[in-house]
């Protein structure tokens, strides 16, 4: 907050901000998990220096998700940020296969996806 252009500190809580950053670092990683996932599905696909380039693809966000994680688990436990992380690698590399790359959609598939979820949720939660 700003009085007279100066920042009022009282109203700043640094443990919170730190809390809610190494969440959203988490989230961003478990998104570069489901990136790793799609370079995969889209090198499976390629041939020749296509192939070659989501390999790269593929390798740049392998190593974004992990620097990413082990970053987050500096402040959040691991036996929560890890399953997290998975969990968001996991529902992300399903909802891109239906979306992308026309694996099939069935009642069980996202009975259990939503279960994850609620999972997910549950361990951020505790």
């Amino acid at each position: 907050m700003r009085n007279n252009g100066c920042v009022n500190n009282k109203n700043i809580n640094f443990v919170e901000i730190y809390f809610i950053m190494n969440w959203i670092i988490l989230i961003v990683a478990g998104l570069f998990e489901v990136g790793f996932t799609f370079c995969m599905g889209k090198a499976r696909e390629s041939t020749g220096l296509e192939f070659y380039l989501w390999g790269l693809g593929f390798l740049v966000s392998l190593a974004l998700s992990m620097i990413l994680l082990a970053k987050a688990t500096q402040y959040i436990p691991m036996g929560t940020a890890y399953p997290v992380w998975t969990g968001i690698g996991a529902v992300g590399t399903v909802l891109m296969g239906i979306l992308f790359f026309n694996e099939p959609v069935t009642f069980m598939r996202l009975f259990f996806i939503t279960t994850l979820i609620v999972s997910i949720i549950g361990l951020k939660l505790v």
